[in-house]
């Protein structure tokens, strides 16, 4: 909702601005110019970027207008791994075999669906209570292979953030472009048409400078910095399954491990203690 009411602020600002300012709001509508800053950028993102990028950020985008990382979720997955390693000490770790190898059919899982949505982050969990369930890593090591993993994930993340700030780094420089190619078609009408109609050329190239340079500042500047944002609460929250396992592996009891993990996650949407603890006993 946010991020709704910033499109919004961002529009109303410029346009009612320029409105005010006796401007008529046809003579912004310049659908060529459009087509030149839009489709350059897109094509300049198609060379920079893998051929699975541009989806990948679509998809994204698309979800910047929610946060799923709320405290709701935090919740959800601390529970969920407070339930599984306190199966696995009561039962011993190959009582939860059946479970991380089949999760959507696992008793423990299906009480979480917000976890089972996230395919990654339910494979990141799994993946580590195998490596824990055979018994022949420890803990030291288990956190180095964590480490090397969420450098990894960490980069992966944040590549569409810097995709898409690539993109707006470039609009302003394609609205000169639009500008630029305005002002050449307008040279070639020089003794042809009227002064007034001259006059429209002009306006209309120059709204292509208008349109790359708020297009950059007012929309994909701020969507790359919200999608870099995105990629640190998720390795957060990987951080903080990390925090758990490893507590876990090194002895400590489902209750301190999921506390360790608590800690970790960033302060906005962290739960409290007693938040955590309530949850827990629910369980």
């Amino acid at each position: 909702m946010v991020k709704i009411i910033g499109i919004v602020v961002v529009f109303a600002s410029v346009l009612g601005g320029y409105v005010l300012s006796h401007g008529q709001i046809a003579a912004l509508i310049q659908p060529f110019e459009v087509m030149i800053i839009g489709g350059a950028a897109l094509g300049a993102f198609l060379q920079a970027n893998p051929g699975s990028t541009f989806m990948h950020v679509f998809k994204k985008a698309l979800k910047m207008f929610g946060n799923r990382f709320t405290h709701a979720f935090y919740v959800e997955v601390l529970k969920m791994l407070y339930e599984v390693l306190n199966k696995s000490r009561r039962e011993g770790m190959m009582a939860i075999e059946s479970d991380i190898e089949d999760p959507k059919a696992s008793p423990v899982f299906s009480k979480y669906p917000g976890v089972l949505q996230d395919e990654r982050l339910t494979a990141f969990v799994c993946d580590y209570l195998r490596i824990m369930s055979s018994g022949n890593m420890a803990p030291h090591e288990l956190e180095g292979l964590f480490d090397m993993e969420l450098g990894s994930l960490k980069d992966e993340l944040e590549h569409p953030s810097h995709a898409v700030t690539r993109v707006a780094d470039g609009l302003p420089g394609f609205g000169i472009v639009a500008a630029v190619l305005g002002i050449v078609v307008t040279m070639a009408l020089l003794g042809q048409v009227e002064q007034n109609e001259l006059g429209k050329h002009v306006a209309g190239a120059l709204v292509g400078t208008f349109l790359g340079i708020l297009a950059a500042y007012g929309f994909f500047g701020p969507l790359g910095t919200s999608l870099e944002h995105d990629a640190k609460e998720e390795v957060n929250l990987y951080e903080a399954i990390k925090a758990t396992l490893v507590a876990s592996a090194s002895g400590m009891p489902p209750t301190l491990a999921v506390e360790f993990g608590r800690k970790v996650l960033l302060p906005a949407h962290r739960p409290s203690f007693s938040d955590l603890e309530q949850a827990i006993r629910g369980s």
